[in-house]
């Protein structure tokens, strides 16, 4: 099963990373949220979750009771969304701001274009 993620993960980086060399704007946007997908991804294969209680360690015992789950993972998995939903809508205001006073979608003619 970790050899289909690893497929998974691969693909979301190719495709990220080949979105993000375009010229198109709203195709880095995509390329941004494919990488943001991927890297998530990468992390919870990476760090082996499994079900089990909560990482809670009961009256009278010195560590919790195994199997418990690690907090960690999900922890640094859900701030990392937040970051990635932070940049796409950072990235789509400013490639709106971007089209609405040049009119182009294209990274050359942007480049190009003096006002």
């Amino acid at each position: 099963m970790e050899f289909i993620w690893a497929i998974v993960i691969g693909v979301l980086y190719a495709a990220g990373l080949y979105m993000i060399m375009r010229r198109s704007i709203v195709k880095i946007i995509l390329g941004l949220s494919f990488l943001g997908y991927a890297a998530n991804l990468l992390i919870f294969v990476v760090a082996r979750l499994t079900r089990g209680n909560p990482p809670l360690v009961p009256n009278g015992a010195e560590a919790p009771i195994p199997p418990y789950a690690d907090p960690l993972p999900q922890a640094l998995i859900l701030t990392a969304i937040v970051i990635g939903f932070g940049v796409q809508a950072f990235t789509i205001v400013l490639f709106r701001r971007a089209y609405r006073s040049c009119g182009a979608d294209d990274i050359d003619e942007l480049r190009t274009t003096e006002h």
